[in-house]
């Protein structure tokens, strides 16, 4: 990973920064016997700043996580989620499982309900076995502890390949600063406010208004600008908590650039996930007249069904790629629009060039071939005018491996 800022990565996942703490158990909740319960536990004073799936379909414990935010003003100490059962479109049932899920935990954490948020991630439809859970949460507290972020990241998987997880540090306002994530999501991945799960947390104090502010424009940068299969989940949450000394309002843009970089990396690796995938496929929109025109233009290339196949194909079929940006929904002149794939340009002020299409091809091959989120990236850039708008976007190929996965996911 880049980082053009102070930024070191470091290891430790979520758990990095000071005082957080996590843990993950095998409660009984999938059948493969896997971690399936995760917990994450933040300091005492810390904020915690949400984006949540603006789907009017979507589980009760999206509702519960945004509504205590909203009246506790950003005030969370934990999360319990549980892998599994998605426990959305589970009727009155779902609300009252969550609710007293988060007691169950506040009671043995010495916490009020109000503290505690729920995340759950699985199968639309089906409810938690509660029983199983609540047995499970006397081992999860007790195996709470400095080092359990790598666990938590696995307990929260579902299709999910690998787990995804990242921490960086850097030094800001004499004394180091760290921040971690970790995420999940395979598919049902095109978020609309955030990704399938992502949990940020950090140790330096910010306020709680301008820490959701800046939690909001990462996301827009990262999960916001994701796409697998077009598809949003019911469950889409992001949680970010940030607690420790108070950080000088001098420092906030060195902080929100790591922010930032921990949201994307999780992306990407939510992206290169994809069902099926063999590749990361990443947009980037130069030239718009904005940043959030920009961003559109390349969520679109990034999210076409006939570009991911042709990547997937390893054709330079680049007629795909523009006819996509031209359904954006954003102005451009198509006279003004240049092309590269990789180092191979193959547009000029709106008209095809002449190109080596086998050396193209090789270059999609290559890709393919790569380490994971190493040089396994196919690069598509796309400059549409003159203007000061960039912005980037992330996919992957579409392969027939997808559609096996998903014909016949609960049977």
């Amino acid at each position: 990973m880049a980082l053009t800022h102070p930024w070191t990565p470091i290891p430790g996942g979520v758990t990095a920064p000071e005082g957080f703490l996590a843990a993950a158990v095998s409660a009984g909740l999938k059948a493969s016997g896997r971690p399936d319960l995760s917990l994450l536990l933040a300091p005492v004073g810390a904020v915690c700043a949400g984006t949540f799936t603006t789907s009017l379909v979507r589980a009760a414990c999206v509702d519960l996580c945004a509504e205590r935010l909203a009246a506790g003003g950003g005030q969370a100490r934990a999360v319990l989620t549980n892998s599994g059962q998605a426990n959305a479109c589970t009727g009155e049932r779902g609300l009252a499982d969550s609710l007293r899920a988060t007691a169950e935990l506040a009671r043995r954490l010495g916490l009020s309900p109000e503290e505690v948020l729920n995340c759950s991630t699985g199968v639309i439809g089906v409810p938690i076995p509660m029983e199983v859970l609540v047995a499970g949460l006397d081992p999860l507290v007790a195996a709470l502890g400095p080092a359990g972020g790598g666990a938590a990241a696995e307990a929260i998987l579902t299709t999910d390949l690998v787990a995804k997880d990242i921490a960086l540090e850097a030094y800001l306002g004499g004394r180091t600063v760290r921040i971690g994530g970790m995420a999940k999501g395979s598919g049902m991945i095109h978020p609309k406010m955030a990704t399938m799960l992502g949990y940020l947390t950090c140790d330096a104090g910010v306020p709680a208004d301008v820490w959701q502010d800046m939690v909001k424009r990462a996301v827009d940068r990262s999960f916001n600008a994701i796409t697998v299969d077009g598809d949003t989940s019911t469950n889409d949450t992001t949680l970010a908590f940030a607690a420790g000394e108070p950080l000088d309002p001098g420092h906030f843009e060195a902080l929100e650039a790591g922010l930032t970089a921990v949201s994307q990396h999780l992306a990407r690796a939510i992206a290169r996930d994809g069902e099926g995938a063999t590749c990361l496929i990443e947009v980037r929109v130069e030239g718009a007249t904005d940043d959030a025109g920009a961003r559109a233009i390349a969520r679109t290339v990034a999210g076409s069904s006939l570009v991911k196949c042709a990547v997937h194909g390893r054709d330079p079929n680049w007629g795909r790629i523009v006819a996509a940006a031209g359904r954006a929904g954003v102005a451009f002149d198509p006279l003004a629009v240049a092309l590269w794939l990789g180092e191979h340009q193959l547009m000029a002020a709106g008209q095809p060039l002449a190109f080596d299409r086998p050396a193209a091809s090789a270059y999609l091959k290559a890709r393919a071939a790569g380490a994971y989120l190493v040089d396994d990236t196919v690069e598509i850039r796309l400059r549409v005018g003159e203007g000061p708008g960039s912005g980037l976007a992330w996919g992957c190929d579409l392969s027939d491996q997808y559609v096996r996965i998903n014909a016949d996911y609960t049977t």
